[in-house]
């Protein structure tokens, strides 16, 4: 039986506005600490700490589901979290925020699978999964913009000192998601039926779990790119102050947030796949400009700090829109091992992007940013193309 989402989508978004601040204040922490002189190779590789555990954890993570319940296994991932915000402010060393990021991207891992199950086990139809994903993930657009404005302020004021004491307000909201999770109903899954988790995979060794699996990995590829990264563009190449650049990261995630939103209001009108790449031909119109402005007017054009975040409006819904289109063919009872190979991909691909980024960062290549920005979005068109012309109905 269908169960009435109205119910559970408030402690589902903040949820994710919850996951989205803590793992994009990367940026803010990136450009804080490249002024306490940290290299941007050390900061290049804290984005795999908060990465690759995301990926090692993710095939675990549904075992634990299995023997807890979702909700239990929700409530968890966001106490922890809680927690961590809590001891932040307190603790100066870097390799705190390694360790940090690190229990951060575990939770991480386990909470997407969470919400991720709760959706599919009450919802079939591919387009109202497109729907209702674009809403849930549309939060984590806002937490972008939150963590960017909000930190942009207290680091730009005189208390700016105090900038790490933004994540006990982190805190208090986790604290207020698992007092309205507690309160809900959830329908829960059956669980796998002792079977080990690498016996299961098995049925998702084809060709278009494959081709869907890179399409994922460069999504996340790309859109690290620039939540990560642009503010330390605007600062270093286009000559911004600290405020300003986390500001840009901030529009970025209110067009995010709106192409989400959108998108989640018109999907039901228009097939996912001419959708997907329509959306996909904006952006790499957009991008294309943006070179041209680059090469043949001026390097450092201001122009440029307004059609970036531009690209968030057609960038955001490629992501929920791929993964609904692939999760409602897959049955109820295997979604969340399926949701965890979506998780290990993602993070691969914000991982690989981050230290691609750095040594970018790095050799001082600032102005080809763009350029590798485009060729990054023309590989994804390409294999997205593949991916829809071999794809089928069922896996």
């Amino acid at each position: 039986m269908t169960l009435q989402l109205s119910r559970i989508s408030l402690p589902l978004k903040l949820t994710f506005l919850i996951f989205s601040m803590v793992l994009n204040c990367m940026g803010l922490i990136i450009l804080q600490l490249a002024d306490e002189k940290i290299t941007y190779g050390e900061l290049g590789f804290l984005e795999s700490f908060k990465d690759l555990p995301i990926a090692f954890i993710s095939l675990f993570a549904v075992g634990f589901i299995n023997k807890t319940g979702t909700k239990k296994a929700l409530i968890a991932a966001l106490t922890i979290v809680g927690f961590c915000s809590c001891l932040l402010p307190f603790i100066e060393v870097f390799w705190f925020y390694k360790l940090w990021f690190a229990i951060i991207g575990a939770c991480f891992a386990l909470g997407k699978i969470c919400v991720f199950g709760i959706i599919r086990n009450n919802i079939s139809d591919e387009k109202s999964l497109a729907k209702t994903m674009n809403n849930v993930e549309a939060s984590f657009m806002i937490g972008i913009f939150v963590v960017n404005t909000g930190f942009g302020w207290l680091i730009s004021s005189r208390f700016s000192e105090f900038w790490k004491f933004g994540f006990l307000l982190i805190a208090v909201l986790s604290a207020v998601t698992i007092f309205l999770l507690s309160k809900i109903n959830i329908s829960e899954a059956k669980p796998l039926e002792n079977k080990s988790v690498f016996s299961e995979l098995s049925v998702f060794t084809t060709p278009s779990v494959a081709l869907f699996l890179g399409v994922v990995f460069f999504i996340v590829f790309v859109e690290q790119g620039f939540n990560s990264w642009l503010p330390s563009f605007y600062k270093n190449h286009l000559k911004v102050n600290s405020f300003f650049a986390l500001q840009a990261t901030s529009f970025l995630s209110l067009f995010s947030y709106a192409g989400r939103t959108v998108t989640a209001n018109i999907i039901r009108r228009f097939s996912l796949p001419g959708y997907y790449i329509s959306c996909m031909t904006l952006i790499i119109a957009v991008l294309v400009m943006i070179v041209g402005i680059q090469y043949f007017d001026s390097e450092d054009s201001k122009l440029l700090l307004f059609l970036f975040p531009v690209i968030g409006l057609f960038l955001s819904p490629l992501y929920p829109v791929i993964n609904s289109r692939m999760i409602a063919q897959v049955d109820k009872e295997k979604v969340n091992l399926f949701t965890s190979l979506i998780v290990i991909f993602s993070s691969l691909g914000s991982s690989v992007s981050s230290i691609i980024m750095a040594i970018l960062f790095g050799k001082q290549l600032l102005s080809f940013y763009p350029l590798y920005i485009l060729s990054c979005v023309i590989l994804l068109f390409g294999i997205s193309l593949v991916y829809f012309s071999i794809t089928k109905r069922k896996i």
